[in-house]
């Protein structure tokens, strides 16, 4: 078995890695190829849990700019996390990996309500737990539901996954060619640098938690293995301990 730096992640999966090359929407291959990564790792003896987002269906922000209600729409966005969270279970199941879904808003019919020790009971039990519905309030990201979930779960790391996107950078590395790529920063640096790694409220409580986050490009081979191992892949944001 190979040796893991990391016994207990939270993997962030931002709402675009379930839509692929497409703009929109689902697509069953990725989702596929992200079940197996996530099979392979807890082969390796990690507890694994999940946030999902739902950028691929609905974003809150986006719509609020155009004349909706933030709240409400802050809420449609939350039922766009349980879709991809019922996908990514669904294929999860399907590759023999013994899944449990549970979410910040009462939805029963299809999930467990989010609650503490149940989700640690689950991980202990060596069961996957998807956590959707973001923190169930609005104007917080999952972000921030993966930075607060992580710490509830007492998780060693946070596993921040972006797309086409291989750390963090400077600046946009697609918009800016002379963008440089950091390996290692403190989660000072990150907030006062104002680098969009993900939002304040998540960065700031990772710092106050000592909470470290590794943010790599899930479409990189092996990338979520290569994580948990503790190989330097993307950026790592801690207290300013190594990896």
């Amino acid at each position: 078995m190979t040796s893991t730096k990391y016994k207990r992640v939270l993997l962030k999966l931002s709402g675009e890695s379930f839509s692929g090359k497409a703009d929109y929407g689902i697509d069953a291959n990725s989702v596929i190829s992200i079940a197996k990564q996530i099979k392979q790792v807890i082969e390796m003896g990690v507890d694994i849990a999940i946030v999902v987002g739902g950028g691929n269906i609905w974003r809150g922000a986006a719509a609020a700019q155009k004349g909706m209600d933030r709240v409400t729409a802050d809420y449609a966005g939350m039922l766009a996390t349980v879709i991809n969270a019922l996908v990514l279970q669904d294929a999860l199941e399907e590759a023999g990996v013994i899944t449990r879904t549970q979410t910040a808003i009462g939805i029963q019919q299809v999930a467990e309500p989010y609650i503490r020790r149940r989700a640690i009971r689950h991980l202990e039990k060596g069961r996957t737990v998807i956590f959707a519905g973001g923190t169930g309030n609005p104007y917080m990201t999952t972000d921030t539901a993966a930075a607060l979930r992580a710490i509830e779960i007492e998780a060693e790391v946070l596993l921040m996954t972006k797309n086409n996107v291989d750390g963090v950078y400077s600046a946009d590395p697609h918009k800016d060619p002379n963008a440089k790529k950091l390996d290692k920063l403190t989660h000072l640096e990150a907030l006062n640098m104002r680098l969009n790694v993900m939002d304040a409220t998540a960065l700031s409580l990772c710092l106050d938690n000592k909470l470290p986050i590794v943010v790599f490009d899930l479409q990189a081979p092996r990338s979520i293995e290569r994580a948990v191992t503790g190989e330097p892949i993307g950026t790592l944001i801690s207290s300013g301990v190594g990896r």
